[in-house]
């Protein structure tokens, strides 16, 4: 039906006769001249109309915006003063010889220029909203990321391999979604968290190298970076360490940020602790384009009268830190209430500092309603552990460690968003060494900071007997201006230092057994040291496109209370689809 897409059409195919087909995306009058700009996936293209042709000019008069047209008409330059420099077309139009109307279109529901378009709006007419040449640029980008990746992996020697999405339920650290079985009555199935286990399995059965692009779900809240459905790219290799995976790794995502976007990242990434990412920036995921770092001040303050400081400085689960901002000291009284209400959302109790006015006159020169309770030489001391200079602030927070570091962590960045302080470089990490465990004091256990089938470092084994808290994993996570984009270890691959890890995690034989017996089965039978990780597609597409959430790079999302406004899911079932599924439904009786 077509010789070309409308944003092919160039100054090289001047008096050439061409054929396109498109939505109307703007119908314009100038006194007896008809301009139609098409639009298909790959641009605009401007077609005239003028009234030689009476037939078809009347068909011109007729059409409005998203109609969809085949139009043939032969291209012409542009007359001068009329070409526009921000369309790949803008230099020629196509005069109008043929036109029909393949089918009339409503109003639609919203304008496509329209930003101000809510977002519940956008997703019950996706059809509409996936038009825009925004969406369809980010829909274009995503399918041309997961082709370099298939292709970077098939050269590695990677093979594709489907996993099951109709599972069994395993504790992977969210909700499952269940899916009642027919056949088998009172059972269920699980969709899939990850194919953590069936990979695993591969890498047993001498598959040496999978990959899969697939569908992963979780019954979790969610926020913008996570969907109840979610895309994966899957991953595991066999007889390779960590260094060698990571290499192999951050080389892949440096070609496709090369040929997708024309992008150069660091090579190699930088690595840093856990314990180091912690300590400096409140996060196991720091976004470095933002240079500023919290610093522990806690020794300095253990011994003073001021409870609020002192009490977490003496906790050995506590923590004092302060952040400094440079420039700081011209934040009005307002914008710092607006900053302590913003850490309370992290569950910080406020928001102390100290604004530099004249550092050379001592604690004479500091401004802060907390100076009266810290001595004079502990005050000095912290301006100068942080660098503070005239014209700084200094902010503190004081709690429990993960408290502080979220709190602090999340406010480090907000300033430097706010404030104008984030660089706009690409700032590749990866952050190793991550404990093995963590303690949970609601259930007075531990439990996996990964997952239950990390391998502890080598050196580490000995410590999951005498001292689960200081063992370190062979975990890894590919961080990229501040999201996790990917994250993965080195497995378990002896029957015998898999069970230790489920007894640490308080799950005993039965219920491993029951849960995993078909994973420490085939330990038994021949398991090489294998390792792997998986990168959110979703995540890592959505960074590349700059969108704020990864539903601007998901065809059809659900909302943040996973529901889906297009089809209108989830949705009731009658009466006989659930005695199918031998389900009965338990209505609450009414009170008296």
């Amino acid at each position: 039906m077509r010789t070309h897409y409308c944003g092919e059409i160039n100054a090289d195919f001047i008096d050439q006769t061409v054929e396109l087909c498109g939505w109307v995306n703007r119908r314009r009058d100038h006194g007896g001249v008809i301009f139609i700009d098409l639009r298909d996936r790959s641009g605009l293209a401007q077609v005239v109309y003028d009234p030689d042709v009476e037939d078809v000019f009347a068909t011109a008069e007729q059409v409005r915006n998203e109609f969809v047209l085949r139009i043939k008409g032969r291209v012409r330059a542009r007359p001068e003063g009329t070409t526009n420099p921000e369309l790949s077309t803008g230099e020629i139009e196509i005069l109008g010889k043929e036109l029909e109307i393949l089918n009339h279109a409503d109003t639609p529901p919203f304008q496509l220029d329209d930003e101000d378009t809510s977002e519940e709006l956008r997703l019950r007419y996706r059809y509409v909203d996936l038009r825009r040449p925004v969406m369809q640029e980010r829909m274009i980008l995503r399918s041309r990321v997961t082709r370099l990746l298939r292709n970077y992996l098939d050269d590695k020697g990677f093979l594709d391999i489907s996993t099951p999405m109709l599972t069994k339920a395993t504790p992977e650290g969210a909700r499952d979604y269940l899916v009642p079985s027919r056949v088998h009555a009172g059972k269920f199935f699980a969709l899939p968290q990850s194919p953590q286990l069936f990979k695993q399995l591969l890498m047993m059965s001498g598959m040496d190298r999978y990959y899969q692009i697939v569908r992963c779900f979780r019954d979790e809240d969610l926020r913008a970076d996570r969907q109840p459905e979610f895309t994966q790219l899957d991953l595991e290799m066999s007889f390779l360490d960590e260094d060698q995976i990571m290499g192999l790794m951050e080389e892949m995502i440096r070609g496709v940020f090369r040929d997708a976007l024309d992008i150069e990242l660091p090579d190699p990434f930088p690595r840093m602790s856990y314990a180091e990412a912690m300590r400096r920036f409140g996060s196991d995921r720091p976004d470095l384009r933002c240079s500023l770092e919290l610093v522990d001040v806690a020794d300095l303050l253990q011994d003073i009268d001021f409870k609020v400081f002192a009490g977490p400085a003496k906790d050995p689960h506590g923590r004092v830190a302060a952040l400094r901002l440079p420039g700081g000291g011209k934040l009005s009284r307002k914008d710092i209430d607006e900053y302590t209400k913003f850490v309370g959302i992290y569950g910080a109790r406020g928001l102390a500092y100290i604004k530099v006015n004249e550092l050379a006159n001592g604690v004479n020169g500091l401004q802060s309603p907390i100076l009266k309770f810290i001595p004079d030489e502990a005050v000095l001391e912290i301006m100068q552990r942080t660098g503070a200079e005239d014209g700084d602030i200094v902010f503190f927070g004081a709690d429990k460690a993960p408290l502080v570091n979220e709190a602090l962590g999340a406010l480090r960045v907000k300033l430097a968003e706010d404030l104008g302080l984030m660089s706009d470089a690409w700032q590749p990490l990866w952050v190793v060494d991550f404990p093995m465990f963590e303690w949970d004091e609601a259930t007075d256990r531990w439990h996996a900071l990964h997952h239950p089938f990390t391998a502890p470092k080598i050196e580490h084994v000995e410590l999951l007997a005498s001292d689960p808290g200081a063992c370190l994993s062979r975990a890894y996570d590919m961080v990229l201006n501040g999201t996790e984009v990917g994250g993965g270890s080195i497995r378990i691959h002896q029957e015998a230092v898999q069970e230790k890890v489920f007894a640490l995690l308080g799950i005993d034989e039965q219920e491993a057994r029951e849960k995993f017996g078909f994973l420490l089965d085939a330990l038994k039978f021949g398991c090489p040291p294998h390792g792997g990780l998986a990168f959110g597609l979703d995540r890592l597409i959505m960074l590349m496109a700059g969108a704020h959430s990864i539903r601007d790079v998901m065809a059809f999302p659900k909302t943040q209370s996973a529901a889906c406004p297009l089809t209108q899911a989830p949705s009731e079932v009658t009466p006989s689809q659930l005695r199918e599924l031998h389900i009965r439904v338990w209505v609450p009786e009414k009170p008296a």
